[in-house]
């Protein structure tokens, strides 16, 4: 049984005309004549919204060998959203606003060991009225200070984008007017997209600059200014990244573009995958790096986990890949 014959047969059970599906699956009523009779076949969302809707798998709808349905728990009509012009612009706005303090609490995890470290280098002059306990104590007080707005930020971007969480992770419809819209502002976006990535490639490029010129000389709290001089440069760059990919990938999710794009299964379960091992490699390398700092208070000397961290990831996720492509290979 091919796929037309089985559209028609499970609409003719559920009782249904061409008018009512192609209602519920807000299309014409000629696209699903044009189904049913194989002159088109649906698109692979639309494959989708079938299952949902006739709470079949899609095995059963793609695979010409299999005859018995094969139905899917809890079976029925599960509406696909649609997205407005409003919405879409109401998306894209708030994605805009969420860039900018993502970033902005990105800048402070970045640089909040920077007073630590200055107050460190500050109470080891000759002199200095500073003890090096209080010093300790001051640092992590300030770095506290700027890691719980930084979290707070998070915490709150993502409760704001809850009403929108779907898009990019299910099927959506888009209402006429929204491509439309979403590629003009993609367009006049591009050059400041452009620009900001750019930008941000040099400031991270140039960075260590500051850091190579404190290795020529051997005063200790230079060498250390120098340093926070490169964080600085370093954490600027890591927010006009973030700016930029929010807002574009924002856009993307609304045409459906790129990392965004409707992918099958597979596909889907491997970029979870690399997701899920992104995710834990970077919390291990906090949780390294804090855990070094604090047992032994080198600060100055422990915030090299994270260049090393941001070379081994590269490393991490090219044996990812040839895993997940291996075993693919075997299945």
């Amino acid at each position: 049984m091919i796929l037309a014959d089985k559209i028609m047969d499970l609409r003719k059970k559920n009782g249904w005309s061409q008018e009512e599906l192609a209602e519920r699956m807000q299309v014409s009523r000629q696209a699903v004549s044009k189904w049913e009779g194989a002159q088109t076949t649906p698109d692979l969302e639309k494959i989708l919204m079938l299952s949902r809707l006739f709470g079949v798998t899609t095995d059963y709808l793609l695979k010409d060998e299999i005859e018995a349905e094969e139905f899917t728990d809890g079976a029925g009509y599960v509406p696909v959203k649609r997205i407005s012009p409003a919405q879409a612009n109401e998306f894209l706005e708030l994605r805009k606003w969420a860039a900018n303090r993502i970033a902005a609490a990105t800048f402070l995890c970045i640089t909040a060991v920077i007073p630590l470290l200055l107050f460190g280098a500050a109470s080891e002059l000759p002199g200095s009225p500073v003890s090096e306990n209080l010093a300790a104590g001051i640092g992590l007080v300030t770095l506290l200070l700027l890691v719980a707005p930084a979290v707070a930020t998070f915490i709150f971007c993502g409760f704001k984008n809850a009403p929108f969480a779907f898009i990019g992770r299910e099927p959506f419809e888009t209402e006429s007017g929204v491509v439309e819209l979403v590629k003009q502002k993609q367009e006049a976006y591009r050059p400041a997209y452009v620009k900001c990535n750019i930008i941000a490639a040099c400031l991270c490029v140039l960075s260590p600059i500051p850091l190579f010129i404190g290795s020529f000389t051997e005063k200790e709290f230079f060498i250390v200014v120098m340093l926070t001089v490169t964080m600085l440069l370093a954490g600027i760059g890591a927010a006009l990244f973030i700016i930029a990919g929010v807002r574009r990938a924002s856009m993307q999710k609304l045409l459906k573009e790129g990392d965004y794009a409707l992918r099958n299964r597979q596909e889907q379960r491997k970029i979870h995958i690399k997701e899920n091992v992104g995710t834990a490699y970077w919390l291990s390398a906090t949780a390294i790096y804090l855990g070094w700092s604090f047992l032994t208070e080198d600060w100055e000397i422990t915030w090299v986990v994270w260049p090393i961290a941001g070379i081994l990831f590269g490393v991490v996720m090219c044996f990812c890949n040839l895993f997940l492509e291996r075993k693919e290979g075997n299945q």
